[in-house]
This record gives C-alpha cells, sequence and structure tokens, in this order.
C-alpha cells in the first residue's frame, strides 16, 4: 500500500506568512522611498522570505510523519514509541517538526519514518542542505564555509557540523563505493570527437596524523592521483575524469579505478588511441605497461627535462653558465628531434666515461637508458598526443594540495577521503548524479497496515473503508 496523507498544512500558518510578507514588503518600499540604506533594506527583506520559507518548510515535513501504532519495513513490523519534536537544518535554516519514533520487536534502536520517507541526510539535514554543505566543505575549510553560509543569510551550520557531515557521507560512500563508481561510467559518456584517451597517475604528500617522520618534524605519506582525458584529433583536451585516494600501499584503488574506467571507455568507443602519461617511478610503469592495454607510453617531458637538467649541473655545476646553456640545448634537441634521446643518451655517456666518478651522473643515464622508448616527444606530439602529465600534477595540486596542504592541517583517512572524494566528483562534472546515488541511501519505503490512513499528529482508519 502506498503511503498517502491529506495535505494538512496549517491554514493560519499560510495566511500569516503571507500577510506577514505583504506587511514587510510594504515597509521595505516606503523604507526605500525615504531613501533608506539599501544594504540594509536588502539584507531585512531576505530574512524575512527565509523565515517565511522556513515556516512553510517546516509544514511541509511534517507532511512526511507518520503516527500510528505500527508500521512495516523492509518485511519487519515497528511498533510506536514516542512522539517528540527534533529540529533539522533545511537549506532555509533550522525547522522544527514533531515526528514519531517505531522501534521493532528485542531492538534498541529506533527509526524514523518522517526522514526515512523525506530522505533526511544523517539524521539532521534536509537532502538540499545536505548537498549544499558538501560542496561547499569540499572546496572550503569548515569554519570558511560556515563563514559563507552566515554571509548568505539562509542557513548557519556550524563549524564542526559541516567538518562531520562530509566524514558521515563518505563512510556511505566508501561501503558501495564500487557500486557507485559503475553506476558513474554507465552515466558517463564519452566524447563523441574523442579518438585519444590519456591514463596518468601520479602521488602527492599531505600530512598525516601518525604518518611517517619525515625531515623537518613532520607527518607525510603519499596520496594517489589519477586522471583519464580526452583528446580530440587535433590534441585538445574534451574532458577530464579526476580521481584521488589517501595514502594507500602501491595505490591499489586508484590503480583499479583508472584499469575499470579506461576498460568503459574503450567498451564505448574500441577505437580510442590509448597515450600512458607518468614521471619515471617504476611502480606507475609496473601498472602502465604491464596491467593496462597496450597503447603509446610517454614519460612525462617536464619531468625529463628535470632530469636532464640535473645531469648537466652535476657535469659543470649548480647555476653554472655552463650548464644552463647546455641544458637549454639539449632540451631542445629532446623535444623537436627524431633521434633526440639517443643523441642525449650519448652525450651523457661520453660526459661519463670523462667524469667516471661521478656516481650520480651515472644515475641520470640510467634513467634515460630505462626510458628510452618513452622519450619519443617528436613522433607523439606530431600525431597531436600528449607528452606531458600537466593534468594529472595540475590534479594533484588542485585536488589534493590547495585542500588538504593548509598550513597546521594534519589528516585522518576517512576525514581526508571525504575531501578527495567528493571534490574529484566536482572537478569531475560528476557530483550531481553521484549525490543523486548517495542521496537514495537515505530513502526508504514505509509500508502501512490495511485501511489505515496516517495524518501528521494523528491516527485513524480509512473512513471510506
Amino acid at each position: 500500500m502506498t503511503l498517502s496523507h491529506a495535505l494538512e498544512i496549517t491554514p493560519n500558518i499560510i495566511e500569516n506568512v503571507l500577510t506577514n510578507l505583504n506587511s514587510v514588503i510594504k515597509t521595505k518600499i516606503r523604507q526605500a522611498q525615504a531613501s533608506a540604506e539599501f544594504e540594509q533594506v536588502e539584507k531585512e527583506m531576505h530574512s524575512a522570505f527565509v523565515e517565511a520559507e522556513r515556516l512553510v518548510l517546516a509544514e511541509i515535513l511534517a507532511q512526511y510523519d507518520v503516527n500510528i501504532p505500527f508500521i512495516m519495513l523492509d518485511e519487519k513490523e515497528y511498533r510506536q514509541v514516542i512522539r517528540c519534536e527534533q529540529t533539522y537544518t533545511s537549506a532555509a535554516g533550522q525547522i522544527r517538526v514533531e515526528r514519531s519514533l517505531y522501534r521493532a520487536k528485542n531492538e534498541t534502536q529506533s527509526i524514523c519514518p518522517l526522514e526515512l520517507r523525506a530522505g533526511i541526510v544523517e539524521g539532521a539535514w534536509s537532502p538540499v542542505a545536505a548537498k549544499q554543505a558538501l560542496i561547499a566543505v569540499s572546496q572550503l575549510t569548515p569554519y570558511e564555509a560556515a563563514h559563507l553560509f552566515g554571509e548568505l543569510g539562509a542557513m548557519q551550520p556550524s563549524k564542526s557540523s559541516l567538518d562531520r557531515l562530509p566524514k558521515k557521507l563518505n563512510l556511505q560512500w566508501e561501503e558501495k563505493r564500487e557500486t557507485f563508481e559503475q553506476s558513474l561510467r554507465q552515466q558517463f559518456e564519452v566524447p563523441e570527437e574523442a579518438v585519444t584517451v590519456a591514463v596518468s597517475l601520479d602521488g602527492v604528500l599531505v600530512p598525516m596524523q601518525g604518518g611517517v617522520v619525515l625531515p623537518g618534524d613532520s607527518r607525510y605519506e603519499e596520496a594517489s592521483c589519477g586522471t583519464l582525458t580526452y583528446y580530440d584529433e587535433e590534441g585538445e583536451p574534451l574532458a577530464t575524469r579526476r580521481y584521488g585516494r589517501m595514502p594507500e600501499h602501491k595505490k591499489l584503488t586508484l590503480k583499479e579505478f583508472l584499469k575499470d574506467e579506461l576498460s568503459h571507455a574503450l567498451d564505448c568507443q574500441p577505437n580510442l588511441q590509448i597515450v600512458k602519461v607518468a614521471d619515471g617511478a617504476k611502480d606507475n610503469w609496473t601498472f602502465l605497461d604491464q596491467t593496462l592495454p597496450k597503447g603509446i607510453s610517454v614519460l612525462d617531458f617536464y619531468h625529463a627535462a628535470e632530469h636532464l637538467k640535473k645531469a648537466f649541473e652535476i657535469i659543470y655545476g649548480v647555476k653554472s653558465l655552463k650548464a644552463t646553456l647546455e641544458f637549454k640545448k639539449y632540451r631542445s634537441i629532446l623535444r623537436h628531434d627524431e633521434r633526440g634521446i639517443e643523441k642525449i643518451i650519448q652525450h651523457l655517456s661520453y660526459q661519463l666515461k670523462k667524469h667516471p666518478k661521478k656516481d650520480s651522473l651515472r644515475t641520470e643515464l640510467n634513467y634515460f637508458k630505462n626510458n628510452r622508448k618513452r622519450c619519443q616527444y617528436l613522433k607523439v606530439s606530431e600525431a597531436n598526443l600528449p607528452i606531458g602529465s600537466g593534468i594529472v600534477e595540475a590534479t594533484c595540486k588542485s585536488l589534493v594540495s590547495q585542500r588538504l596542504k593548509r598550513s597546521g592541517m594534519c589528516w585522518k583517512e576517512n576525514g581526508g577521503q571525504a575531501i578527495l572524494t567528493f571534490r574529484a566528483l566536482l572537478q569531475s562534472e560528476l557530483f550531481d548524479t553521484a549525490w543523486e546515488l548517495l542521496n537514495k541511501e537515505y530513502l526508504s519505503e514505509i509500508k502501512l497496515p490495511e485501511n489505515v490512513i496516517s495524518f501528521p499528529g494523528k491516527h485513524r482508519k480509512n473512513v471510506s473503508e
């Protein structure tokens, strides 16, 4: 049986709201005619409409309440145990309603039909308010978000409630993460004009509670970032899927995500050219070359250039003019000569013979030897394919560093992952879709006994029977 209510919003409430609004509007018009300060008039007008919205929302939310002796949920009977008032945070601010609580036999945990039917988030937030709060705290610190909401003049959640909300939501997300991610893939459309997909991964240190102590007595561990970027035939990026994970051994969750995401992309468009771009970390290439489908492997040009610069500083001295000139010359060769990598290896081999005791130069030479096949920059760029991992580097900065590495910050896994998960969805333009999936976890269908209609504040048999 579908639960139904007669719409019993108290007529006096609506009349009072409209009367008060009408009075405020007339008053503000008179004040404006008298040249009152517009900023103050605007604030007071906004407050009046917000207060009216709160009053009406409270009446509407009350319609989701159930007030009968017992209900059914998941084939289990729950008996009414109490009616009491509760305050919820809506997008217009706090609203207070009376609701019923129910409990199954031999259980200690009560359920609230009003919350289950309305989709109240974590027992405190309306869906719209929770979504707005989550977006804000994904971008700002809880303190900054609380200040912003205060200025907006509608809901005004506390700093502590804004801190708790994403952590609780992340627990829900992680519990069904694989299912949610699969749903997002199915709803994501690979751009029709895409001819190339580039896969990249990288790491960035974040301050962790209980992390490994590094020089300077700071505690840092490596979070991981991954991207899939789609390019058109001119080499212009079309869309990027970003992903971030808190520190994890071998980046296993990130790698599994990238593998599944790429597999879905190829299912949609089998002819996509795969390009794998990363720095020289061995673990990255073990994954990219051995786990993912075949494609073109590219050592990030800017990392290669850094190693080339270091090689010449070893030979000629740090900040020497000779080192600078040689670096610029061979950087151009590496980038624009079809035999660039071979010439680099040949030249560094010659320099190592002249300076056989410089083991650090041997290290740089081996770096280029080990990545020889990944340094075909002229050939790759002429095919309008990416030669740099700038997108994943930027993701490390914008997704992780700008939010998790503020002064004095130190993170636990769940708190940090909450920020990375929802911040990445925002940056990938998938947040709205993801929120629809997550919000459904807070909705449940409540069944009533036959021949019973529930009304807020009362219960009775269906008079039509």
